[in-house]
Formats: C-alpha cells, sequence, structure tokens
C-alpha cells in the first residue's frame, strides 16, 4: 500500500498529510483500518491521512438509518457510526476516508461544506457542474432533467479527528441504489461521472484529480 507525503506529491507544507491507495478493499476491513489509523492520528502519533479506495458492492447504514429504510430481500447492510442515512458502495465507485485533526472540530457543518467544494472542484475539472443543495449534503448535477447526486457524504468526528468521508460515482451499476432510498432522499435520482459525460471513465483516471482537490482542502481545515 503505498504511501506519498504530500512533499512526495510536489506540494510543500509543514503540516504532513499522507495519501494511501487501497484499492479494492472489503468494508469491514476497511473500517478496522480506519479505526487503528484513527486512534494514531488522534494521539499525534500518525499524520493526517486521506485513504482512497474501492469496495465490493455492500450497503452501509448510518446512524439515522430507519429498519424500514434497508433492503427488505435479505440483503446485507452494515450499520456503521457515522452520519447520515443508508447508502451503497461498490466498485466503480471512488470512496474516500479522511483521518484528520481538524482546526475547528466542533464546526462539522463547515467540513463538510469543505468536502463538498473539493468535490465540486473535481467535477468542474472533468467538464461537470456540480452544485449544492440547500438542506441536502452531497454534490448535485442540477438541470432541466432534474436533480441527481453524483457525491454522497457522510462524516464522523471523535476526539477532533474526522473518519469515514466521502463517496464520488465514477462508474459505478447505478441500479445498485435501486434497492434503498440513498441517503433518504426519495424524489432526487443518482447519476455517476461517466453518465454525465456520456463516455467510459475509470476510477484510476480520476484518482490524482481527487488527490490534488482534495490535498487543498485538507491542508486549510488540518490542525
Amino acid at each position: 500500500m503505498p504511501l506519498l507525503s504530500a512533499a512526495q506529491n510536489g506540494v510543500i507544507s509543514p503540516t504532513p498529510l499522507a495519501l494511501q491507495r487501497l484499492g479494492l478493499i472489503e468494508y469491514p476491513t476497511a473500517l478496522e483500518i480506519q479505526r487503528s489509523l484513527h486512534a494514531e492520528v488522534a494521539t499525534g502519533s500518525r499524520e493526517n491521512t486521506l485513504l482512497l479506495l474501492e469496495h465490493p458492492s455492500v450497503y452501509t447504514a448510518g446512524k439515522r438509518t430507519l429498519e424500514s429504510e434497508k433492503p427488505q430481500d435479505g440483503t446485507p447492510v452494515i450499520n456503521v457510526d457515522r452520519g447520515g442515512k443508508i447508502t451503497w458502495h461498490g466498485p466503480g465507485q471512488l470512496v474516500g476516508y479522511p483521518i484528520v485533526r481538524l482546526a475547528k472540530p466542533t464546526e462539522l457543518v463547515g467540513f463538510v461544506r469543505e468536502i463538498e467544494s473539493a468535490i465540486i472542484a473535481i467535477c468542474a475539472e472533468l467538464g461537470i457542474r456540480g452544485e449544492r443543495i440547500s438542506g441536502r449534503s452531497g454534490v448535485w448535477v442540477c438541470d432541466q432533467q432534474g436533480d441527481r447526486k453524483i457525491a454522497a457524504i457522510g462524516i464522523r468526528v471523535a476526539s477532533g479527528v474526522s473518519m469515514h468521508g466521502f463517496a464520488i460515482n465514477v462508474n459505478p451499476d447505478l441500479s445498485n441504489f435501486n434497492r434503498i432510498v440513498p441517503c433518504g432522499i426519495s424524489d432526487a435520482a443518482v447519476t455517476s461521472i461517466a453518465r454525465e459525460l456520456n463516455q467510459d471513465v475509470r476510477v484510476d483516471e480520476v484518482l490524482p484529480i481527487v488527490e490534488k482537490c482534495f490535498y487543498e482542502t485538507l491542508m486549510k481545515v488540518s490542525a
């Protein structure tokens, strides 16, 4: 698992940020890695770290998920301690877990807005106009065809350090969202970078843009 410091990425900063690509990894394994890194960052024994990865197909339910909102066909669901409701993760979706000591850990909404800004910048570099929608987290594509969610966000902060994070739909099988009401929002659709551009886009093609935009964002909010 390559570990790149900010300086190794060609960006000089007195505060290091590790960027770690994990590839395709099972959700429970990634969660244990998150928890281990979180404990190290919280004690100051490790630098802030951004994990970038994909998961095999899995549904995860945040703390506000109702039992009635989970798939009723026996599909496995993992209950997690992040905010938000139920969502799906799977191949073709780039998931990011920023394990970061926050300069203002009590301002969770502000941190979410910074993550949204980074994803909007990523979309812009790809030729997509990403937007916020008042009262709804995540990043959206909005036009005459309606509102479509292209990225979801679910964060937890403990001991001043963030975990969980964001999921950007690059080129996943969007039909997996049909078994649930994604993030509890029933009146909007889900989309992907590939669908909006009407072309094949691979996760590895998007990774360098994500790393650049999130490096800039996370350096602003970290302690």
